[in-house]
């Protein structure tokens, strides 16, 4: 049977994507001062830097927002002022004083899966950020064990197994990312419950996934189906 159940933090018990979309916008419109934002390059040409950037700035806001600067300048060839990019500054400051708002019902999802499991959030991102929305949260008490990662992939899930002493398959994780939340515990052998959000950053909806894959993992579309979706995962991994 399982006997950890894992929950993302982001997008999974609290709003979080909406910011940076919000972000994005006003991204967009400061730099259609300078260039046409009709063109498609303009929001690659962020989501590459973005990408180029995790290994040096990690997940967050602080990383969106020197990206967003870093951007600017490139696809402005220098035009933008110093005026506009201290508005940049200020948009990542937003993201990261946006208050923390649970999704309805997910407080009780996972009180309820505490009841029958040992809980921890896995939640990835800057540590300053992460940390002060988990205390707002008001949802420390239910899990076991917080930890906040650089990168959610199989040597993180690998690890905390380990700390823990139990085997991949004693595992599921619950969040809304295929990409960082379910697929590497997929990979491991452990199980995985998808809750998709409304939105999903580009970057977290590459995942290798298959019809292989479809038996260890279930999807719901709101938290109060997390704790049946547990216990029919919990009886796939006892059969």
């Amino acid at each position: 049977m399982l006997r950890l159940i894992g929950f993302d933090g982001d997008d999974t018990l609290w709003r979080s994507e909406d910011y940076y979309r919000e972000a994005s916008a006003q991204f967009t419109a400061l730099i259609g001062r300078y260039v046409d934002v009709g063109d498609a390059s303009v929001q690659a040409s962020m989501l590459a830097t973005e990408r180029r950037n995790l290994k040096l700035f990690g997940y967050g806001a602080k990383g969106m927002t020197l990206s967003m600067v870093e951007t600017a300048i490139a696809i402005t060839e220098g035009r933008i002022s110093a005026a506009d990019i201290h508005r940049l500054v200020e948009v990542g400051k937003y993201v990261l004083q946006h208050p923390v708002e649970l999704l309805p019902g997910v407080r009780e999802a996972v009180a309820a899966v505490a009841e029958r499991h040992a809980v921890v959030l896995i939640t990835k991102g800057d540590l300053f950020h992460q940390e002060k929305k988990v205390m707002q949260s008001g949802m420390s008490d239910l899990f076991q064990r917080i930890e906040i990662v650089s990168e959610k992939d199989t040597a993180t899930y690998r690890r905390v197994l380990a700390e823990f002493a139990l085997e991949p398959a004693q595992f599921a994780m619950v969040g809304n990312s295929l990409r960082s939340d379910i697929e590497p515990v997929i990979r491991l052998g452990g199980w995985g419950v998808h809750m998709p959000y409304h939105v999903t950053w580009e970057h977290e909806l590459e995942n290798g996934l298959g019809e292989a894959d479809a038996p260890r993992m279930l999807t719901v579309q709101a938290p109060a189906d997390i704790p049946a979706a547990i216990a029919q995962l919990s009886a796939r991994a006892a059969a």
